[in-house]
């Protein structure tokens, strides 16, 4: 399914983003400037996958004069990490480097609330260690992360405090609903975005949180709250990305979904019969790829690339030649598919090692 104009935006949903342009006028997002692209020297930015923002000239001044600054984000335990996430950790670990105050969430209780899959808290930590593990594989340390569920009180006590600023017209208008579960996820949600702020953390300090646009209803309340609470914290900056789509077209990433995703855990058979049969959008036949170019700008294949491949210029030379129809799909899904089993494999043995460490900061034994 893919989102058009005049829908809501359900941050709980599995539909694909389009209309961009319209989101950014109808919800007063800021395009990002390609200057700001340039200078923070990161795929991420360079290929054009960060394309919004709300404030984040507050994170680049702090980056440029080099003062600490606030980086949040996190992952509902609900299922299974893919590459998608994998992009989300990426953007993470990028402003870990540029010197922030990290905080990650491993969100089991929002998970457990806020999914009719996860049938018990057991499930969602269960999938909390293994996401866990996997985070940390890709480079995250054991002090970049919380798991909600251990959080201590004074986390638990704002969240109840955040939910004296919403009333049930402004959550319906935002969201379309009113689900106590998901209510309940949403006040943890805006905690974990705002309670470093508090004094018991880091103090008032700017903040960044990177996300879809899928989440932004997400960001909007947040913001609203903030202006709102008695305390002194600066308004959270937002930085949005392009969710890397489904391998189906029409779709996104999503645990919910698995043939629609690489998983992080898949094997190199599941994951190369995966890129083996992913929409491309080529031609009927080869002499009229050939003749015609492919279309590596629908190719859910090629977007593997763009998210993950650590060269940019082979990246490019892969798009280029693409449309001048001198690269096939079934090159472009050989190479995709060595490059993406070769990145598991490692990985996989990586999550192995991690995995006790994960399970003690879960569980707490």
């Amino acid at each position: 399914m893919v989102i058009m104009a005049d829908e809501r935006i359900d941050p709980w949903g599995n539909a694909e983003i389009r209309d961009y342009a319209h989101i950014f006028k109808e919800f007063g997002l800021n395009a990002f400037p390609e200057e700001w692209k340039k200078s923070l020297n990161h795929r991420l930015f360079e290929r054009g996958i960060i394309i919004a923002h709300r404030d984040f000239q507050k994170i680049m001044q702090r980056i440029s004069s080099k003062k600490p600054f606030i980086n949040i984000t996190g992952i509902a335990s609900s299922g299974f990490l893919h590459l998608g996430h994998k992009a989300d950790i990426d953007l993470f670990k990028f402003f870990k480097d540029c010197k922030a105050k990290n905080y990650f969430a491993i969100s089991d209780i929002d998970a457990y609330v806020s999914r009719e899959k996860i049938p018990d808290m057991e499930a969602a930590k269960k999938f909390a260690a293994d996401n866990l593990a996997h985070a940390l594989a890709l480079g995250l340390e054991t002090k970049d992360v919380y798991v909600q569920s251990r959080k201590e009180p004074r986390y638990y006590t704002f969240a109840f405090e955040l939910g004296k600023k919403i009333t049930q017209a402004t959550f319906e208008a935002i969201y379309g609903h009113v689900d106590l579960g998901k209510v309940s996820a949403g006040l943890l949600q805006y905690a974990d975005i705002l309670h470093q702020q508090l004094k018991e953390y880091e103090g008032r300090m700017p903040s960044i949180t990177g996300i879809g646009l899928d989440q932004d209803p997400h960001a909007r309340l947040t913001r609203d709250i903030a202006q709102r609470l008695s305390y002194d914290i600066e308004v959270p900056s937002f930085i949005y990305f392009k969710h890397q789509s489904g391998l189906k077209e029409g779709t996104k990433m999503s645990s919910s979904d698995p043939d629609t995703a690489i998983f992080l855990n898949d094997s190199s058979e599941a994951a190369a019969k995966k890129i083996s049969n992913a929409f491309t959008g080529g031609r009927n036949t080869e002499a009229e790829q050939r003749q015609l170019g492919g279309n590596p700008d629908v190719c859910k294949v090629h977007e593997i690339l763009l998210f993950h491949h650590p060269d940019s210029r082979e990246v490019k030379r892969i798009y280029d030649e693409c449309r001048k129809g001198k690269w096939l799909c079934r090159e472009c899904k050989q190479f995709t598919s060595k490059f993406v089993v070769q990145f598991l494999k490692k990985h996989q043995a990586l999550v192995k090692k991690k995995m006790p460490i994960a399970q003690k900061i879960v569980y707490g034994k």
